[in-house]
């Protein structure tokens, strides 16, 4: 008996390890199927992922001598852009200033290829492969796809001010950006075959890049930019939106992008294209990014741009008029006397725009500001408000109205007549109120009555107060 049990325990072992085997050659079975498929394989995935240089160009190759396509037969011409366009994928640290006399042959032997590239997209006729597109996008992504050096400027100074940043590979960056820019122009590309490469990933790239310190750089952008919304339809809302949201982080977090007035450029153009009437996305982008982007700091680097965005938006649509002069005075500036210059300068062009009946919707806040711009010690305030009636149709929207205007700015008027310090603002005031006695004298009769009532009123109460006060103390 004891010999059978040992012979059942041996068997039972032997069907179990039968069984196991079974099952291991099932999952070889099943584990040999995905190496047949290329997706599948781990080795695939070496091949593709950026990491991996299996296949990539190095020095070296670019270094090797390379013929021109004059001296290529037609039908080689595209295999051999296909090379050039892999060679010029080579890499070169521009950090450090020194480089080694094989970096310096190569670094040059790049830019006589790229100078090639660009040559070639210039003058080709032929119609762009898939395959080729997929080159040129990758070799583009390679060399312009990069992390940004740390900001020489942490604040935003006018261009004219600052001292200029240089990007240290520009030689290289600005030839792939002309060859890009002619790439994307050309009448032989089929927009359908871009369409899987210019996405909306590859737009915030280049959205990204516009943070560039390098004006040159941010320049190519803007005009890569602009002509791909021209010719990708399905794009338009996305870059919209990411500019949108570009403006969105630059006024309520950092308040610092280096090309805030390339972006605001781009949309310029947008805006004068825009169908009407107008669509509510456009007038929201109007009133939540527009307008609120008067109040950071450094507008005076941008101001210039923003100001034509948003006098295009009242020029296609009047009744905006109202909207933009409203949100112009509650971000008016209160102490800063370069800003509050910029403001009337805009405030005027949006008023040359504005027809008689937004006129009267906005005109009391708008003149206690104008009031207030007249009576400012600042001489060149008081005086850029003044010159407003320099201007012949604002003028005789004043005049339209002069029996509201009038009482609002006339305590202001007879202050700088009596009493400013300035006499081109004492000048320019009594020219103005020149006018207003030519227009109506008794309207300039009763204001000056009212106004020496009040004043006189005020310092009745002044003395009042004088009086109580010195009876407390006593």
């Amino acid at each position: 008996m004891r010999m059978i049990n040992k012979f059942l325990k041996m068997s039972g072992k032997g069907k179990k390890g039968n069984k196991s085997n079974g099952k291991e050659s099932k999952t070889r079975k099943t584990d040999s199927k995905p190496a047949t498929n290329p997706k599948k394989s781990g080795s695939s995935r070496e091949s593709k992922s950026p990491a991996s240089t299996a296949g990539l160009p190095t020095k070296k190759d670019l270094l090797k001598p390379s013929p021109s396509f004059q001296e290529t037969p037609q039908n080689g011409r595209v295999r051999l852009f296909i090379e050039k366009l892999r060679l010029c994928s080579v890499l070169f640290d521009w950090g450090t200033g020194d480089q080694s006399q094989t970096d310096s042959k190569a670094i040059e032997t790049k830019r006589q290829l790229l100078l090639e590239l660009v040559d070639f997209v210039g003058k080709s006729k032929a119609v762009f492969s898939e395959q080729v597109i997929v080159e040129v996008m990758k070799m583009v992504k390679i060399n312009l796809f990069r992390t940004l050096p740390p900001k020489v400027h942490q604040t935003m100074i006018d261009p004219e001010e600052e001292e200029a940043v240089y990007e240290p590979a520009w030689p290289h960056l600005q030839i792939v950006y002309e060859f890009f820019l002619r790439f994307i122009v050309s009448g032989d590309l089929d927009v359908r075959l871009m369409r899987k490469h210019i996405n909306a990933q590859f737009v915030n790239g280049l959205l990204e890049l516009l943070d560039s310190e390098d004006r040159r750089e941010r320049d190519y952008l803007k005009t890569i930019l602009h002509r791909i919304y021209a010719k990708f339809m399905m794009l338009r809302a996305w870059i919209r939106k990411s500019i949108s949201l570009t403006f969105y982080n630059f006024i309520y977090a950092t308040e610092h992008h280096n090309g805030v007035a390339e972006l605001l450029e781009i949309l310029g153009s947008i805006i004068s294209g825009f169908a009407l009437p107008l669509k509510t996305e456009h007038k929201q982008f109007l009133k939540t990014v527009l307008i609120p982007m008067h109040k950071v700091k450094p507008l005076q680097v941008f101001h210039q741009q923003l100001s034509y965005c948003v006098t295009q938006f009242v020029d296609k649509d009047h009744t905006l008029a109202p909207t933009v002069i409203n949100g112009l005075l509650k971000v008016w500036p209160a102490v800063n006397s370069s800003k509050e210059l910029l403001f009337l300068n805009e405030l005027e062009e949006l008023l040359e725009l504005t027809q008689p009946e937004e006129f009267e919707m906005v005109l009391k806040p708008l003149f206690r500001q104008i009031s207030l711009s007249i009576g400012s010690p600042h001489f060149q305030i008081a005086e850029r408000a003044l010159f407003v009636w320099n201007n012949e149709y604002i003028s005789s929207l004043i005049a339209d109205y002069r029996r509201d205007v009038l009482p609002i700015i006339f305590p202001a008027l007879h202050v700088n007549s009596q009493s400013h310090w300035n006499p081109t603002v004492s000048t320019l005031t009594l020219n103005v109120l020149k006018i207003f006695m030519d227009l109506d004298s008794e309207l300039v009769e009763q204001c000056s009555k009212a106004h020496e009532e009040k004043m006189k009123s005020q310092a009745q109460a002044k003395q009042r107060r004088e009086e109580m006060w010195s009876e407390l103390m006593s």
